[in-house]
């Protein structure tokens, strides 16, 4: 059994000056072994980054915080699979509000915002067994002192943007370790609505009017109310409530 005082994320550090993708290495690992749970895939240039939906991850070289987490939680069942995503955004949430002085938000389904900028992304990939988890990787990109981004880029900012002074990557990369582990522990404990109600609280834009768009380009007006247990957006407009999947709506302004 293990002592619940043994620290469980980033024990195990592998560390690397260079990487095509941490989420791509931490799959490799897990192809070929069974890395001891809680081990930390990190680089400092990572230059094949993915995010969301097949979306990339840029960023600049030794300026930001690039890493994978490999986790076992088969305590959960595979049908509360976004417990675990709100859990790992509310830790890379807390590590953000933690250095930065104004609002913080969790943009659905895992973005991090510090105001109307995107300073973190998450991405987690998984593999089930009998409807339970046989591994998680969660990959984590957080923007800390880079203060130049691509112009195609439609909103990023980061920490050091926010702050006006640059940061020791070292000392956060270990405080996001410890916001890690605080989050893993309370999901582990049963605490997954608690977890909710807090990512529902930090949830960018809930209960504003705002206006999305459709795939197809159409556009709409309305308010997100929540988020489903199964990690569908849910937005009321015209006098009802619907529900979104990844890529099936998007922010406009």
């Amino acid at each position: 059994m293990r002592n619940s005082n043994t620290l469980l994320i980033g024990k195990v550090l592998l560390e690397y000056p260079a990487l095509p993708s941490t989420n791509q290495f931490a799959l490799d690992l897990l192809a070929e072994s069974r890395p001891e749970e809680g081990t930390v895939i990190s680089t400092w240039r990572q230059t094949e980054g993915k995010g969301q939906a097949g979306s990339v991850w840029e960023s600049e070289a030794h300026q930001n915080i690039t890493l994978s987490v490999i986790l076992y939680p088969s305590f959960l069942s595979g049908q509360f699979h976004f417990a675990l995503n709100q859990a790992i955004a509310l830790a890379v949430h807390d590590l953000v509000a933690a250095y930065v002085t104004g609002p913080v938000y969790i943009k659905w389904p895992n973005d991090i915002y510090i105001g109307e900028g995107k300073t973190a992304g998450i991405l987690i990939q998984t593999a089930l067994k009998g409807g339970h988890f046989q591994h998680c990787v969660a990959g984590i990109g957080i923007n800390v002192n880079q203060t130049a981004f691509l112009e195609r880029l439609p909103n990023p900012t980061s920490i050091a943007l926010a702050e006006g002074c640059a940061f020791d990557l070292h000392a956060l990369r270990n405080s996001l370790f410890l916001h890690l582990e605080s989050r893993y522990r309370q999901l582990r404990n049963g605490a997954s609505q608690r977890i909710r109600e807090e990512y529902l609280q930090q949830l960018y834009r809930k209960d504003v009017p705002a206006q999305f768009r459709r795939p197809d380009g159409r556009v709409f007006e309305g308010h997100i109310t929540g988020v489903s247990e199964q990690g569908r957006l849910l937005v009321r407009t015209e006098g009802k409530e619907e529900q979104f999947d990844v890529k099936e709506v998007s922010f406009l302004g």
